[in-house]
């Protein structure tokens, strides 16, 4: 009997896009899912605004994204691709296990929502199961999220805050948005008033632990 090559793979391998801003992480899951005999890494990206222009050119059947990326967010990515490759399975894995995230993720269209300090067999079964149409998302994760509830921010409220960062004054975040300064003060003392905090940068702190930004 002829011994099988060893780097044997069935006809067709899961194709899968990597998106992680650390390279050693990202090399680690490409290196690791690429043992898989039925897997393959397609493409490895560092910042978030390359991932819907890199999918479209090589059709990956699952995107693993995270969340805090160079460039755009794996959130807002995700939303895109389910628009503009629908084909494409999405599979948050992230450092930070926020209930707002889980949330957010859902709404972009992601099929599952990891946290990164897993074994690399259960991310390899995720893959698989979110293939066959099936949402994979981490229990306690699941539960938090549930008893959370969602976010009590605004739009509006949401977008000062993120603009609050880097130490922006009212009159930088008011030209940022296209607003009067008087409308920000009111957004960001909505915000406050909202998250239970004493000022601005605290309530954007505090919006971010909840994965409400």
């Amino acid at each position: 009997m002829d011994e099988m090559p060893r780097d044997h793979r069935p006809a067709k391998s899961v194709r899968v896009l990597l998106a992680e801003d650390q390279g050693m992480m990202r090399g680690a899951l490409a290196l690791l899912l690429g043992l898989e005999e039925d897997m393959e890494v397609v493409a490895q990206i560092s910042a978030g605004d390359t991932i819907v222009d890199t999918a479209l050119t090589c059709r990956p059947d699952v995107a693993l994204l995270d969340i805090e990326l160079p460039g755009r967010s794996g959130l807002d990515a995700a939303a895109e691709l389910r628009d503009q490759v629908p084909d494409c399975r999405v599979l948050i894995l992230t450092t930070f296990g926020r209930p707002g995230y889980l949330r957010r993720a859902m709404e972009a269209g992601a099929a599952g929502f990891l946290v990164k300090d897993g074994p690399v067999e259960d991310l390899a079964e995720s893959i698989r199961k979110v293939l066959r149409g099936e949402t994979v998302v981490d229990p306690a994760l699941a539960a938090a999220a549930l008893s959370a509830g969602p976010s009590p921010l605004t739009v509006r409220e949401a977008d000062a805050l993120r603009a609050s960062a880097d130490g922006a004054t009212v009159s930088d975040i008011a030209g940022k948005l296209h607003l009067s300064e008087s409308t920000v003060r009111n957004y960001l003392s909505s915000a406050i008033g909202k998250t239970g905090t004493r000022n601005r940068m605290e309530a954007m702190r505090s919006a971010r632990r909840q994965g409400w930004l």
